[in-house]
This record gives structure tokens, C-alpha cells and sequence, in this order.
């Protein structure tokens, strides 16, 4: 029997760094997955889609969601992968206490999405941003 062994810390920020640039190609298939609804994903907003990697910066993407809250009402934040999750939950977080000080209140709505990468198919976390 044959045990697998772990990727090193090498190949691992190695395919986190692919997963990270691929991601700036991603595309939306057809359909989100996870939200209870049947239309295409597409149809669903027209809400702007910012992108997160682990190297962003959550105050940065704060200050990005909250300009398009303030200029569209709603934002989208896609992620790929637990590091970039986390980004983005911090700036969900983050961006809620920057608009709470205009009076604006604001809900995220997590869901899964399927994205095209490199003529692959991902699963990313969707955050849909409105206002409450």
C-alpha cells in the first residue's frame, strides 16, 4: 500500500499563484449554483464583479466595494479558494463599517458559482452585496 504524500509548500503557492492568475480570466458559466434559483447567472444582476485573491488587500477591496455600492447599490465579489474567501469576507466587513458612517447598510449574500478558467470549470464563492 502506497501512502500519497502532501504537496510541498512549494507546489502548493505554486498552484495557489495559477489558481490566483487564472482567476483574473475567469468567466461565468451559465448558471449560479447554490442560490435556490434557476436563471442564469447572468440575468440574476447587473451588479459589478470584483475579483479577490489571497494577495489582495482588504481595505482595498473595501474601498472598491464600497464605490460601487455607493455609484450601482450592488457589488459582486468573486473568490477562488480559501485564502481568497477570507480577503473577501474581511472586506465585506470592512466596507459595511466605511458605509455605515454615510448611512448606508449593507447585506452579503454568499453563494456558489461555477466559473470558466483557462477552459476549465471552478467553483468560486459568489458574494452578492446589496443594500439592506
Amino acid at each position: 500500500m502506497s501512502l500519497a504524500t502532501p504537496p510541498d509548500d512549494a507546489s502548493r503557492l505554486s498552484t495557489r499563484h495559477q489558481q490566483e492568475e487564472a482567476m483574473s480570466n475567469a468567466q461565468p458559466l451559465e448558471r449560479a449554483v447554490g442560490d435556490g434559483s434557476a436563471a442564469p447567472a447572468r440575468q440574476q444582476r447587473s451588479a459589478e464583479v470584483l475579483k479577490v485573491s489571497t494577495r489582495s488587500r482588504p481595505s482595498a477591496v473595501a474601498g472598491a466595494i464600497a464605490g460601487v455600492m455607493r455609484e450601482n447599490g450592488s457589488a459582486e465579489v468573486q473568490s477562488i479558494g480559501a485564502g481568497a474567501t477570507n480577503q473577501a469576507i474581511k472586506a465585506v466587513a470592512i466596507a459595511r463599517a466605511y458605509l455605515s458612517e454615510e448611512g448606508i447598510d449593507i447585506v452579503c449574500i454568499p453563494s456558489f458559482i461555477d466559473v470558466a478558467i483557462d477552459d476549465e470549470e471552478r467553483t468560486a464563492i459568489r458574494l452578492l452585496i446589496e443594500r439592506r
